[in-house]
């Protein structure tokens, strides 16, 4: 199964043939791509093997992010 987790959007580099993000995922920043047309700094991303697939909101990534620590017994 494979699981894609919420992050916040730092940073943004566009190069006119690949999107690069910046994502803040648990605390640590890291390099994506981007599959997603509309992005900016402050928004929300789903990240799926590198690549941020969807937008959501601030409180769809907290409740995720909620619900897999109480799951992963952290």
């Amino acid at each position: 199964m494979c699981l894609g987790v919420p992050g916040e959007v730092v940073g943004i580099e566009d190069n006119n043939e690949l999107k690069t993000l910046r994502v803040k995922i648990g605390g640590v920043i890291r390099d994506v791509i981007s599959a997603l047309d509309k992005v900016e700094v402050g928004d929300y991303v789903i990240v799926h093997a590198g690549v941020a697939i969807s937008k959501i909101s601030r409180e769809e990534a907290e409740e995720t992010l909620r619900l897999l620590a109480e799951i992963s017994g952290v």
